[in-house]
């Protein structure tokens, strides 16, 4: 019995030490279900945003870092029309594309919002990481938001921050 016991005790611990850091808490599932199918000759309109997200800064000094939770918030502005988003990739601070998000287009109904989450134990992106989004939108339609607010919460203090994108193109 006391070694079945401890058997039993050795399996726990071991599962509890098995961690699997998530990259992002969107299921590729859910970007399956925005595909977008639309005319290219549609009378739309097409723009390149930047956005920049930190998933780590300097604490200190420039040898310690902090990491953060980063929500990356996709919002169609528009009250009337769905846009597109044809691309949404993810870079580190060396500016080496670390992931896609999806591979075809997807939609956002008026005024709806997604959101890319990069958990706080992916660091991959560095102090200096960033977003490019593809856009097309119906003409005369208002441009699409990105946003980013980075966060993180240690014992009773807490840190939050936001960045806005910028049109690049």
């Amino acid at each position: 019995m006391k070694k079945n016991l401890y058997f039993l005790f050795a399996i726990i611990i071991f599962s509890a030490c098995q961690t699997t850091a998530e990259i992002s808490s969107i299921d590729p599932v859910n970007w399956e279900k925005r595909i977008a199918s639309f005319n290219s000759n549609d009378s739309l309109v097409s723009g390149t945003t930047y956005l920049s997200i930190y998933s780590q800064i300097y604490s200190l000094t420039e040898h310690k870092t902090h990491n953060l939770t980063a929500m990356v918030s996709l919002r169609n502005t528009s009250i009337f029309d769905t846009i597109y988003i044809l691309k949404a990739d993810y870079f580190d601070t060396k500016g080496k594309r670390i992931r896609s998000y999806f591979d075809k287009p997807i939609y956002l109904s008026p005024l709806e919002t997604v959101e890319i989450i990069i958990d706080e134990l992916d660091t991959s992106g560095g102090t200096g990481a960033n977003f490019i989004f593809d856009w097309s939108i119906p003409n005369k339609s208002s441009e699409p938001l990105f946003e980013g607010v980075m966060s993180s919460t240690m014992g009773q203090q807490g840190l939050s921050f936001t960045t806005i994108g910028k049109k690049i193109q």
